[in-house]
C-alpha cells in the first residue's frame, strides 16, 4: 500500500480517498517537521510576551478579553477541547472521520499553526494504528470550523473519550492508544485551538462525494443508455455535431459516453432505418447527455473550489510566514458549504431523470413492446413495479435534501459568531443524497438489465451486454416474482464498487469518461 507524505503542499483527493477508505499509510514529509519546528519556536516566545496574543495567552470567542496566567494555559487547552467536544447523535461514519483527521494533520504540516512536531506525529500514528474517534452527528455549525468533531479527534490525542480500534471495537482513548504503543499528547500554549478550528468534516466529505459522484455520473450515462436501448430508442440525438451546437463541457462527455456504449447494438440497429414510427424520444431519453452533462460542470466548479481549501491553512489566529500572530476569518465554511450544497441539486436531478426512464420502461402505453412493469405473467406477476415506488420514494427525499443549508446562520459564542455558515449540515445531507442517487441509478440499471433480456432475440450492444452479464452473477434474469430486495441492494452494491461501470469498460475501446 503506498504511503501518503503530508507535506507543506496540499493532499489530492485520490490521496484523501486512500487514507479515509484504503487505510493507506501517512507519514509527515522533512519539510513539515522543519516548518513545524520553527512555527512553534515563534509560538514559545509569545508565551511569555506581556502584549496577549489569542489562543496563546487569552480565552477563546467571546471570552478572548480575559488573559489567562502562564501557569493556567496548559489547563486552557485542556479545557478547551474538553468543553468543545460536545457532538451529540449518531457515529458519524469512520471514512469522514478519517478523511477529517488527514485533511487536519496536512494544516498542521502547513506551519502555520503553531503545534509541536510530536503532536502532529500522534494524530498520524492514530491514523496508521486504525484508531478512529468516535465523532458524533450533530454539534458543528461549520464556522470557527468543525469545532465539535475536531475537538472529539483532539480529546482521544490527549488519550480522552471514546474511538473505534482498527477491528471497529468501542474502547476508550486510553486503552487503544496504549494497546498501539501510542502516547497520549499534552497539549501547550495554542495547540488545542489549533486542533480544532477548520474545514476539515466539511471538506472531506466534500472530496468524498467527489469521488463517489464522479462514478455515479458515468453510471447515469451508462443506466440511460441501457434503458434507451431497451425502449428502441435512437442515438442519433447524441452525434457530435448536434452536441457541439451547445458547447457545454460536461454535456460533450456525456454524449461520447453515451455514442460509445450504443455504438454496435444490434437493437438500436433494429429500428434504425426510415420506416421508424418514432420520431423523437421523451426528454428523459433524448435529453440524458444535457442533463449530465451540466451535474459534470457542477462537479468540475466543487473541485475547483475544493483545491482552493486543500491548498489553504484554515486556522484562528495563524502564525504569517513572517512571523506575525493574526487573527483572520478564514475558518468560516462558507466556500464548501456552498458548493456542498449545490452538488446536492444535480444529484437530485439527475435521480428524478434516471426514475422516469425507469417508470417509462414499466408502463406498457410508452415501453415500445415491454411487457406490462416487465412481468414474467402480467396479473399474476407485478415485477419492478414497486421497484419504481421504491425509486420515486427516493427521489423525493432527494428533492428535499437539495433545499441549502447554507443559507441558514443562528449566532453563537454570545453573538461574537454570529453568522456561521451550516457547512456541516451541507455535507451531513450530500452524503444521503450520494447514497439515494447510487439507489436510484441502481434500480434504472436492473430495470433496464431486465428489459434487454426481454428484447431477445435481438441483442444488447458490446458494453451493455457485458453489464447485463456482469449483473446476472449475482441477479438473476426475468423470470417470475421473486423476493425483490435483496436483488435491488445486489444492484446497488454493483454501481457503487464501480462493478457496473468497469463492465461496461470491458466492452468499450477506451473507458468512459
Amino acid at each position: 500500500m503506498t504511503m501518503v507524505s503530508v507535506g507543506v503542499g496540499p493532499v489530492s483527493e485520490a490521496e484523501l480517498v486512500a487514507v479515509a477508505r484504503g487505510e493507506a499509510p501517512v507519514e509527515l514529509a522533512a519539510e513539515s517537521l522543519s516548518a513545524l519546528r520553527d512555527t512553534r519556536a515563534i509560538v514559545e516566545a509569545l508565551a511569555d510576551d506581556i502584549e496577549p496574543h489569542y489562543g496563546i495567552s487569552t480565552g477563546f470567542g467571546a471570552l478572548a478579553t480575559k488573559h489567562i496566567p502562564v501557569q493556567r494555559r496548559a489547563q486552557l487547552q485542556r479545557s478547551l477541547v474538553r468543553s468543545h467536544a460536545a457532538g451529540s447523535g449518531p457515529e458519524v461514519e469512520r471514512e469522514v472521520v478519517r478523511s477529517l483527521m488527514l485533511l487536519r494533520l496536512s494544516t498542521l504540516a502547513t506551519g502555520r499553526t503553531g503545534v509541536k512536531v510530536d503532536t502532529a506525529q500522534t494524530l498520524a500514528a492514530l491514523l496508521n494504528a486504525g484508531i478512529t474517534p468516535v465523532v458524533r452527528e450533530y454539534g458543528s455549525l461549520g464556522c470557527s470550523g468543525d469545532l465539535a468533531p475536531l475537538a472529539h479527534v483532539a480529546l482521544a490525542l490527549m488519550g480522552e473519550g471514546e474511538v473505534r480500534d482498527s477491528q471497529g471495537e468501542l474502547r476508550s482513548a486510553e486503552q487503544a492508544m496504549a494497546a498501539a504503543d501510542i502516547k497520549p499528547i499534552a497539549l501547550a500554549e495554542k495547540e488545542g485551538l489549533a486542533l480544532i478550528n477548520g474545514t476539515d468534516g466539511m471538506l472531506g466529505q466534500l472530496l468524498l462525494a467527489c469521488a463517489d459522484l464522479d462514478l455515479l455520473l458515468r453510471t447515469a450515462d451508462l443506466s440511460a443508455a441501457m434503458s434507451i436501448e431497451a425502449m428502441l430508442g435512437t442515438d442519433r440525438v447524441f452525434a457530435a455535431d448536434l452536441q457541439a451546437l451547445r458547447p457545454q463541457p460536461g454535456q460533450a462527455v456525456a454524449a461520447a459516453n453515451m455514442r460509445a456504449l450504443l455504438a454496435g447494438s444490434p437493437i438500436v440497429a433494429s429500428h434504425a432505418g426510415p420506416d421508424c414510427v418514432y420520431v423523437q424520444d421523451a426528454y428523459s431519453m433524448r435529453c440524458a447527455p444535457q442533463v449530465a452533462g451540466a451535474a459534470r460542470d457542477t462537479l468540475a466548479h466543487a473541485r475547483m473550489v475544493a483545491g482552493y481549501e486543500l491548498r489553504s491553512a484554515v486556522d484562528n489566529p495563524v502564525i504569517t510566514l513572517d512571523g506575525r500572530v493574526e487573527s483572520n476569518g478564514n475558518f468560516h465554511g462558507a466556500p464548501v458549504g456552498y458548493v456542498l450544497d449545490f452538488l446536492a441539486i444535480p444529484a437530485a436531478d439527475v435521480a428524478s431523470m434516471s426514475e422516469r426512464r425507469t417508470d417509462r420502461m414499466l408502463d406498457v402505453a410508452r415501453s415500445r413492446g415491454l411487457p406490462p412493469f416487465l412481468t414474467d405473467d402480467a396479473g399474476v406477476d407485478s415485477g419492478h413495479m414497486i421497484a419504481q415506488y421504491t425509486q420515486a420514494a427516493v427521489v423525493s427525499e432527494l428533492k428535499r435534501l437539495a433545499v441549502p443549508a447554507s443559507v441558514d446562520s443562528i449566532p453563537s459564542s454570545a453573538m461574537q459568531e454570529d453568522h456561521v455558515s451550516m457547512g456541516w449540515s451541507a455535507a451531513r445531507k450530500l452524503r444521503r443524497s450520494v447514497d439515494g442517487l447510487t439507489r436510484v441509478l441502481a434500480i434504472e440499471l436492473l430495470s433496464a438489465a431486465r428489459a434487454l433480456d426481454l428484447r431477445r432475440p435481438l441483442q444488447p450492444g458490446p458494453a451493455t451486454g457485458a453489464v447485463v452479464a456482469a449483473l446476472r452473477k449475482s441477479v438473476q434474469g426475468p423470470g417470475p416474482d421473486r423476493y425483490l430486495s435483496p436483488e435491488i441492494e445486489a444492484a446497488v452494491e454493483f454501481v457503487r464498487s464501480g462493478t457496473a461501470v468497469r463492465a461496461a469498460n470491458s466492452g468499450l475501446a477506451e473507458e468512459l469518461a
